[in-house]
């Protein structure tokens, strides 16, 4: 999820785990750890794009991870602070936690993670988008409330405490709220006599009242969306998978590491003679409009090897504070 959000669940942690020794240094600590693993971002940077995707949330977000600088990190904090009532196994479950609560947190958003490092697995359970305010804000208000409190008292506890336990209820609140929109989808789609193979559920962006399917037919997807305060029935738009597209492409590397990533979910789009590559799990800006544009969106270029490099495309500015707008209205139903 987003910084703000693995921060004050960081704080939280290492206030549960450590702030009765150390006070206001345990939330310092916890909200460091959480922001850690992270930084595959960072390392990015440096290489090519598809790599750069591919290792996002992967050996930083596994539980291998944490397991091996928690210790590290517990003990290079256990040397700045020696004068601390904390020993270093004190300081190293601290990072422990921090560490291993970020990747479960992100294991609920659409691109999740790869708990399990090294093995092939990716945990997204699909059920919050990447920034969600009620489970955020909440979250925030009772750390700085437990924030401005002696580390001896017990509202402090008792605060910090509240922030998780409301957090988290809310967690499984979007679990429930997902297996009742799946419901809606798979009732809709046997209404209207659909026969399909496979169906993928999201939030859309910033909450958990409108919610989208994936839904495979066989040559083609269909893209729908329900909101809790809708009043009419379903409707899905159709789009084709278009793989034949590809052509001796097909079977290339990029195409097979792409297509992987997506998880399968992925579409060929023509447009001006080239070749877009679009991953359907993230969806598309605005289902309601006539040409539809996909969150993640990649351009086939061949090369001078007769291989194919990829530019992501441009997101833009102006045409999102359209689709903010269309997504507010559409929250509140149809």
């Amino acid at each position: 999820m987003d910084s703000l959000t693995q921060i004050v669940l960081g704080a939280a942690a290492g206030e549960a785990v450590l702030g009765k020794k150390v006070g206001n240094k345990a939330m310092l600590y916890g909200a460091i750890a959480g922001t850690i693993p992270d930084l595959d971002t960072l390392v990015g940077k440096f290489l090519d794009p598809l790599t750069a995707i591919e290792i996002h949330r992967g050996l930083s977000h596994s539980i291998v991870f944490s397991v091996l600088m928690a210790p590290i990190l517990g003990w290079l904090v256990s040397e700045i602070h020696k004068k601390a009532v904390a020993t270093w196994k004190d300081w190293s479950w601290l990072f422990f936690w921090g560490l291993l609560t970020h990747p479960l947190l992100d294991a609920h958003t659409t691109w999740g993670t790869q708990f399990f490092w090294p093995f092939d697995l990716r945990l997204a359970y699909q059920n919050i988008f990447v920034i969600d305010p009620l489970y955020t804000l909440p979250f925030l208000v009772f750390l700085i409330l437990a924030m401005r409190l002696p580390r001896a008292s017990a509202k402090r506890k008792k605060y910090n405490r509240l922030g998780l336990i409301v957090s988290s209820a809310y967690m499984i609140l979007t679990l429930i709220l997902k297996g009742v929109s799946y419901q809606k989808f798979t009732d809709a789609l046997d209404a209207q006599n659909i026969k399909y193979t496979e169906i993928d559920t999201r939030p859309a962006a910033f909450n958990t009242i409108l919610w989208y399917a994936n839904v495979d037919v066989g040559d083609a997807y269909l893209l729908g969306d329900y909101s809790f305060f809708d009043t009419k029935p379903i409707t899905f738009k159709r789009i084709a998978k278009n793989r034949d597209a590809l052509g001796k492409y097909e079977n290339s590397k990029i195409v097979q590491r792409l297509a992987k990533i997506a998880e399968g979910w992925y579409a060929i789009a023509e447009r001006e003679q080239h070749l877009f590559f679009n991953d359907l799990r993230f969806g598309v800006y605005d289902l309601e409009a006539e040409n539809l544009k996909f969150v993640f969106s990649y351009q086939l270029v061949p090369n001078q090897y007769d291989k194919l490099d990829i530019i992501e495309a441009k997101r833009d500015p102006e045409a999102m504070k359209q689709v903010l707008s269309s997504l507010w209205s559409r929250i509140w139903g149809n």
